[in-house]
């Protein structure tokens, strides 16, 4: 079988839908696999590695669509997941919208993206397990208070993704993940309280070493010692990178395309209003070498690019693929997204607001009383009407300093006023993640306590 015996089976996938009746046809291939382990208290508490192959099917026949997705990768196998796209399409109603991209609109990058970095396949299951392992005795080591675990994890993931459609398009590319993570508890008299720090990278050499994130659990987890409440009132919210990426997680929801042609976003309807403060600049890019929101191609075989969403304040694009922008009359932004099969969605490449110029020690040392934020909780946002009400943990800020940590807060405002509220935008932005944010300062948000 050759080398590229993957990309040869998707092309003849979509060769045998054409030949059954398929007036278009694309397929995904993808293959893959993880690695898990977990330590707690020294010991190993879970192992885990498994691998994957699977491949799915999207047919249409004229306007009607149809899909199916098998393991099973004989021919037999391919047979009977055609048959049942094929019988899919038949009895679907037509969508005048369904379609795939034009020809000219396929493609790839051509250079190099830093994906895969070989070595991840290769590092022995007793040194992944040891990284964990001093990951967490760091985080013991760093204060006499941490006396308990949640544990410290290592984990790794390969994977190759394979596309090929009947407009020519036949594309693949291969990826690599590992992660270091720790998250001790700690304790002091009758509070109890518990953090964590994670590492990401394509390849070992980028991750932090296990001393380090051990070290930054455990300060994060013993500076939450103590936490307490608040009086409910009005004061200046500042958003850590860790939980300001939250924010471009609900502005993502209310630029999908999906959002806007439903008018299910506060944000239909706005291109090329002023939505936001003139330094905000938000930019969706995919082709960022090494990052892990960065791909080649989209799920349907446009190439990746840099959209900027809001520039300096103005909405400037919704993220779209090829359904949602002929539902509203546009083009395709590559942001295509889907699983083995049926109809894309829309994902994201790298989410990110763009650095400003102010380091955090200086945005802190401007709020005489405010609260900054390090972790939420719950999911209290209508993106609709844009009304954001979240519980909440961090630190109070008084004179310029952390003064000391809360606990069992809400934080509550509207992400229309919080994008034209936001007063400062840090200096530290950095990807740890597909989705990045540096320190946020929002000019005023409700802080409910007691």
């Amino acid at each position: 079988m050759s080398q590229n015996h993957l990309l040869e089976l998707a092309a003849e996938i979509v060769k045998q839908a054409l030949a059954r009746g398929a007036s278009d046809a694309e397929c995904t291939i993808s293959e893959g696999s993880k690695f898990s382990t977990n330590v707690r208290m020294r010991e190993v508490e879970r192992l885990k590695q498994a691998g994957s192959r699977a491949t799915g099917l999207r047919i249409l026949i004229g306007r009607h669509t149809g899909s199916s997705h098998t393991s099973d990768l004989s021919a037999e196998g391919v047979r009977r997941m055609v048959a049942s796209a094929l019988e899919l399409a038949s009895i679907t109603s037509e969508d005048p919208h369904a379609d795939l991209p034009n020809a000219a609109e396929l493609g790839a990058l051509p250079h190099d993206l830093g994906l895969y970095c070989a070595e991840v396949e290769f590092l022995e299951t007793p040194a992944r397990i040891e990284m964990a392992r001093a990951a967490e005795a760091a985080a013991f080591d760093t204060d006499a208070r941490i006396t308990n675990s949640a544990g410290a994890s290592f984990d790794s993931r390969l994977g190759r993704h394979v596309f090929a459609n009947s407009r020519g398009f036949a594309g693949e590319y291969r990826s690599s993940y590992c992660s270091l993570a720790a998250e001790p508890v700690a304790r002091e008299g009758d509070s109890m309280e518990r953090d964590y720090w994670v590492s990401t990278a394509r390849g070992f050499d980028g991750l932090e070493t296990p001393e380090h994130v051990g070290r930054v659990a455990a300060q994060r987890t013993v500076r939450r010692l103590g936490a307490r409440k608040v009086e409910t009132q009005r004061v200046p919210v500042v958003f850590e990178p860790r939980t300001a990426r939250t924010l471009l997680d609900h502005l993502f929801q209310a630029v999908r395309g999906e959002a806007i042609y439903r008018q299910s976003s506060f944000l239909a309807g706005k291109l090329g209003e002023k939505i936001a403060v003139e330094g905000l600049t938000v930019i969706d890019d995919g082709t960022l070498p090494g990052l892990f929101g960065t791909t080649p191609f989209d799920d349907e075989g446009v190439p990746s690019r840099r959209t900027p969403v809001i520039e300096r304040g103005v909405l400037k694009n919704y993220l779209l693929n090829t359904y949602t922008a002929r539902k509203l009359g546009m083009k395709t932004t590559g942001n295509a997204s889907r699983g083995l099969s049926g109809n894309a969605g829309i994902g994201h490449g790298n989410l990110f607001i763009e650095r400003g110029e102010r380091p955090p020690a200086q945005i802190l040392g401007g709020i005489a009383n405010g609260f900054y934020v390090t972790e939420l909780i719950g999911s209290g946002v209508n993106i609709v009407t844009g009304d954001y009400s979240r519980g909440a943990a961090g630190l109070w800020i008084r004179n310029g300093e952390l003064a000391f940590p809360v606990s069992e807060v809400t934080i509550a405002g509207n992400l229309n006023n919080m994008l034209m509220d936001m007063e400062a935008i840090g200096s530290d932005l950095e990807f740890r993640g597909s989705v990045a944010a540096p320190t946020l300062l929002i000019r005023e948000m409700t802080v409910g306590g007691r």
